[in-house]
């Protein structure tokens, strides 16, 4: 049965006939602005089809909640298994172009070192286990599906661990006006430079942005680390195929 988000509201301390609609996005569950006098938040409904490689809402909200310690996410006001409030982040969203704009790249690259720097998450990601579950709703011919859980396979586990996002595409990068990070359902322990194949491999920057974000996250060179960066960046580009073609996306 589906819950109204009235229902979930006047069940939460302080937010009971709170006004609310609906955003758009969200794939795995259905959000809405809710505001209540001064203050707005945001609340998701989850659907049932949410799952692993997702965190369970209390995971997430325990992550979330160190980084928003850290000044680098919104407060997480309240979760239980059907929904999620938190803490609305004023401010605009990033799209392709901020990743255009050296000033930007540099200021991400500062924060993105930040993140990495709070304590690894108890969760370790598991590539093959999350591309597995993909692979089992995959439409795609078996042969291209294979290729690419080879290619998972052959990276493994990762051998280095840091606090990561693991979602950092632009839609969850808000200028408020400092940097903050919105959507942490796939947070955990993962191997540093996934959150910047990430962003990389989905926003195709280019040699010179790459250099720019680069060196305002190492402090100076960071050539060594490309061979580290372009097998993560082969890590994403398959997980992303798979998840497409589980129709996930």
């Amino acid at each position: 049965m589906k819950v109204r988000p009235e229902t979930i509201l006047a069940e939460i301390p302080g937010w009971e006939g709170a006004e609310f609609e609906r955003l758009t996005g969200g794939l795995m569950n259905v959000s809405y602005l809710v505001r209540s006098g001064d203050s707005r938040a945001v609340l998701k409904i989850d659907s049932p089809e949410s799952r692993a490689p997702r965190n369970p809402r209390d995971v997430e909200a325990r992550l979330q909640s160190i980084a928003s310690e850290a000044g680098l996410a919104g407060a997480v006001l309240y979760h239980d298994d059907r929904c999620y409030l938190s803490e609305y982040i004023e401010g605009a969203t990033w799209t392709q172009r901020d990743l255009r704009m050296s000033r930007k790249l540099t200021e991400l690259g500062s924060v993105l070192r930040r993140l990495h720097a709070l304590p690894p998450a108890p969760q370790i990601f598991d590539p093959v286990s999350a591309a597995a579950r993909y692979a089992e709703k995959a439409t795609a011919a078996s042969a291209d599906v294979e290729r690419h859980m080879a290619t998972i396979r052959e990276i493994g586990l990762p051998s280095r661990l840091a606090f990561c996002h693991n979602d950092l595409v632009a839609e969850n990068i808000v200028g408020s006006p400092d940097i903050r990070f919105i959507d942490w359902e796939y947070a955990c322990s993962n191997d540093p430079m996934f959150d910047v194949a990430t962003l990389i491999a989905h926003h195709k920057l280019g040699n010179g942005e790459t250099d720019t974000l680069m060196r305002a996250y190492c402090g100076g060179d960071w050539q060594e680390m490309r061979p580290v960066i372009e097998t993560q960046v082969d890590l994403y580009e398959s997980l992303l195929w798979l998840w497409q073609e589980a129709g996930e996306s």
